[in-house]
């Protein structure tokens, strides 16, 4: 039975990373970070079947006794900051955790079982000013915002040790990516968790940015496929992740409120609030290299994850 450790796992891609890896038959451990509060939501259904090991990826100590405990075959990083408006006004803390974080862990592994087979979580955030598009592994980075930033960082030290030490480290360059399961603080989430509430009488208007901005939108559950088959390749390797298909904010709206049979205009407000410091326009991903190399595809449209996720957002509401 291979192991696996999931940094992050409590989040939307943990998650459904725990679920697929659990589906191959793997043992599966997850580091969890000691609060007052439990927030185990995202993994209740199926928290029996997997071991929570506390730790931080600020603490070396932790991550090293993490890494002896769980004796991991494959170290997942999605543990981060990942909200990219709260690293404005959060630009330290997201330094120590979505940059540093990852020399922590690389270090661990490198000190206890550098055989370990690492996948670091990369973002499309680290393109930000785009240089080109579509948006491929070699695109040079422009980051727009201190997450994006970090993730640079992570993305280099990542590279950096499979160089350095021969250490077997993959980054997925991951586009944008969605779910039932995403936070509320994250547009496509507003967007259909709003919805659901102005269709029941439990809301008046919708609140948002920059209508104008594009992103290649897929399904979270799609994309923890593409982590899972980069460590299986014979060499490690770096992916871009991607449907290749731009979408508007503007288009999410119309889609979410057409599905419930709503007119979005009588009902979305612009709020200056929401736009960002330095805004990242476009964003739209050239899978071709994961397609070829490691014969992955997105399964779900962005028509169909956005309908998924109004429906589980009434659901909750009803």
């Amino acid at each position: 039975m291979k192991s696996a450790l999931i940094t992050g796992i409590t989040g939307q891609d943990g998650s459904y990373l725990a679920e697929f890896l659990l589906n191959k038959g793997y043992k599966v451990y997850g580091l969890k970070r000691r609060t007052s509060t439990e927030n185990n939501e995202n993994i209740r259904h199926i928290q029996n079947q997997i071991e929570l090991i506390s730790g931080d990826l600020n603490d070396i100590p932790s991550l090293i006794e993490a890494i002896r405990i769980s004796k991991p075959d494959e170290v997942y990083n999605l543990g981060a900051q990942s909200f990219v408006e709260c690293s404005w006004s959060q630009p330290i803390y997201t330094t120590e955790i979505t940059a540093l974080g990852v020399t922590n862990i690389l270090e661990a592994i490198r000190l206890v079982k550098p055989d370990i087979r690492f996948y670091q979580a990369s973002s499309s955030e680290m393109f930000g000013k785009v240089l080109e598009t579509p948006q491929k592994e070699t695109t040079p980075f422009y980051p727009r915002s201190p997450y994006g930033v970090a993730k640079v960082y992570g993305h280099w030290i990542s590279i950096n040790y499979r160089e350095s030490y021969n250490m077997y480290t993959c980054s997925g360059i991951l586009f944008n990516h969605e779910s039932p399961r995403r936070g509320l603080e994250f547009v496509t989430r507003k967007v259909t968790n709003s919805v659901a509430k102005i269709k029941l009488g439990l809301e008046k208007e919708l609140r948002l940015g920059n209508l104008q901005a594009k992103r290649d939108w897929g399904f979270a559950g799609d994309y923890v496929e593409a982590m899972w088959l980069m460590l299986q390749q014979d060499q490690p390797d770096d992916y871009v992740i991607a449907t290749g298909e731009t979408h508007t904010v503007k288009e999410l709206v119309e889609i979410a409120f057409e599905y419930v049979g709503l007119d979005w205009e009588k009902y979305v407000v612009t709020d200056p609030k929401f736009m960002r410091p330095a805004e990242v326009d476009i964003l739209l991903g050239n899978p071709q290299k994961a397609r070829k190399n490691l014969g992955w595809e997105p399964k779900v449209s962005f028509k169909e994850l956005i309908k998924m996720m109004v429906d589980s957002d009434l659901a909750k509401y009803k």
